[in-house]
């Protein structure tokens, strides 16, 4: 089924607490912030979980403020042609600092030191004595010349790649699907790992920065921490499931695996030896939930306002430069001879094509047409009802 627009104001909802210097993106004057409102022309959220909510037949686009869109039901916001954002890299440098952080403090035993100082309390004028006799306890390693095995050198995984480096450590990386952006960005010092094995084989610390997928679910198994060195570090500041936990309990029992750093405790894992369990810290900054709050305002305005599409996890990511000119923007079917079907549509109307752009995304496409010709008023009479007799069409906005 499909759905028209013509845009005047706006209304942007928000389902958790948005930065202010995000929201103050939206100009007043074209947008309204109304969480109360029922049928928005877009959603700005973080963690709220979307897959019970119904969605109004104006809602056109939805904006995570952060990178993981596990929450939103994004097969559903596809049939319905609705365009999911993320904010990939707004927070890259906070869970960056963070992996840096825990790979010194984990590898000094920081965090058992301090946990076991706090024990002392009430020895009086005997703690530095007992701090001095018990701290061989927690000799550590340092990690310079050390080699960190970076599994996913996107946003973050390039910048604990580079700051590593700059540590004195080695560096080895493994990403069959590095950008070119990131390759761009990324040191020449970091060595290419042709495979996993090969990371896995000749790393003392591992930290991992993939998306969770059938490929990635529990790519930390036995067998894998078979091809590991004895007392590997490993960082999971992605997700939980990217980790067997069972046959991560046996691996810290044996010793295989040294210590488990992991942003996703849960019963299980905080009752496994030598874990170090954080409470979902890796972006939890200022900066960083006010970075991802700008980012997914700024994309969501961009495709109100022009119909381009940056950062989506379920649309084709297409942009058009805006000149102004009147845009027809349809998200359709990926089958042949749609954008002959959208051409001949608009020409029956003695209008002029000044540019066009089609992407596609799997089963779907997104065409976006500029008209050349001037025109008066508001609408283009029937134009809407043309495209939308396509077979195929799920979504029209003309702006």
């Amino acid at each position: 089924m499909s759905t028209t627009t013509l845009e005047t104001v706006r209304t942007i909802k928000t389902l958790n607490n948005i930065a202010e210097v995000g929201l103050n993106v939206f100009n007043k004057d074209a947008y309204t912030i109304d969480n109360e409102s029922e049928n928005p022309d877009a959603i700005v959220l973080r963690s709220f979980n979307m897959h019970n909510m119904e969605f109004g037949s104006n809602l056109k686009a939805i904006a995570r403020a952060g990178a993981g869109v596990n929450n939103i039901p994004v097969d559903k916001c596809t049939e319905q042609g609705i365009v999911v954002f993320n904010t990939p890299g707004a927070n890259a440098n906070a869970v960056k600092e963070m992996v840096l952080t825990t790979l010194m403090a984990s590898s000094r035993n920081l965090f058992a030191g301090v946990e076991w100082t706090k024990t002392l309390a009430g020895e009086g004028d005997q703690i530095p004595k007992l701090v001095e006799a018990g701290k061989k306890q927690f000799v550590g390693k340092e990690i310079k010349g050390k080699t960190l095995g970076v599994i996913g050198l996107g946003a973050i995984g390039a910048l604990v790649a580079n700051d590593a480096l700059g540590l004195d450590m080695d560096v080895i990386g493994f990403d069959p699907f590095i950008s070119v952006d990131t390759a761009w960005n990324l040191s020449r010092k970091v060595q290419r790992a042709m495979s996993l094995e090969q990371l896995f084989a000749n790393s003392d610390y591992i930290t991992v920065h993939v998306p969770l997928t059938n490929d990635t679910k529990g790519m930390f198994n036995k067998e894998t921490f078979g091809i590991m060195k004895e007392d590997v570090h490993i960082f999971n500041f992605s997700r939980g499931e990217l980790v067997n936990e069972e046959d991560m309990r046996v691996a810290l029992e044996s010793g295989k695996v040294g210590k488990y750093i992991t942003d996703f405790p849960n019963e299980n894992v905080i009752s496994m030896k030598n874990v170090v369990p954080i409470p979902h810290l890796g972006a939890s900054t200022k900066e960083s939930e006010e970075n991802c709050a700008i980012m997914a305002a700024r994309q969501v305005k961009e495709f109100l306002e022009t119909a381009n599409i940056k950062n989506s996890v379920n649309f084709p990511n297409t942009v058009l430069p805006y000149t102004g000119k009147r845009r027809v923007a349809v998200f359709h079917r990926n089958v042949p001879n749609m954008v002959g079907q959208l051409t001949q549509a608009i020409s029956t109307f003695n209008l002029n094509i000044a540019d066009m752009v089609n992407r596609s995304r799997g089963e779907f496409a997104y065409t976006l047409i500029d008209i050349d010709n001037k025109i008066n008023g508001d609408v283009i009479p029937g134009l809407y009802e043309k495209i939308n007799d396509i077979d195929g069409i799920v979504t029209t906005r003309i702006i």
